[in-house]
């Protein structure tokens, strides 16, 4: 039996053909993949709700307005009403999870708070729900070309335009989305 690849902290570029209305033109960021699965973050699908729309929810008080216009992504269809936070230090929050060097993920209130009150990570991504896949079910999603997959850039989180995510991602493993068929080939 052949080992499968671990892709934590790579990013998955949905291709062309898949048609989930879940994934299709989706950048997911994946956070944590193993042999019993994988879990990662879509990044480049802001929602209609912004981070000001949170603060209130929770009672949290923000003075900076710039911080309430920052968009809520959706982050997969897991769990749609939990937050998760992707930011650029690695700073212990309450519950975080270190991805990378440079890349965590938290999903405590204490971040959230922080943020609010410019004490909290220089870049960050708040996303509501989270991307999963069962043991051994992204592989097979692999082999059926749903997914292009590649290293992660920090740079498209946190400062590429939302719009632009997916398009630089593909760029950077030398693949042109735009000239790829959604339709399968037959010979």
């Amino acid at each position: 039996m052949t080992r499968e690849i671990i892709l934590t902290n790579h990013f998955l570029c949905a291709m062309p053909g898949l048609q989930d209305p879940n994934f299709a033109r989706s950048l997911t960021y994946l956070c944590e993949h193993s042999d019993q699965g994988a879990m990662g973050i879509i990044i480049n699908r802001p929602m209609d709700l912004k981070l000001g729309d949170i603060f209130e929810q929770l009672s949290i008080s923000a003075e900076d307005e710039v911080l309430h216009r920052i968009p809520v992504y959706q982050g997969g269809p897991v769990q749609a009403e939990r937050g998760f936070v992707l930011h650029d230090d690695n700073h212990s929050w309450d519950s975080t999870l270190s991805v990378a060097p440079g890349v965590s993920i938290t999903t405590s209130r204490d971040i959230l708070e922080a943020i609010a009150q410019n004490r909290g990570p220089a870049r960050f991504l708040m996303a509501l729900g989270y991307a999963g896949w069962g043991a051994g079910q992204l592989a097979q999603e692999l082999s059926h070309n749903a997914w292009l997959s590649g290293p992660a850039d920090r740079d498209i989180i946190f400062s590429t335009p939302a719009e632009q995510r997916l398009i630089q991602a593909a760029a950077c493993l030398g693949v042109n989305l735009n000239l790829i068929s959604s339709e399968a080939g037959h010979a």
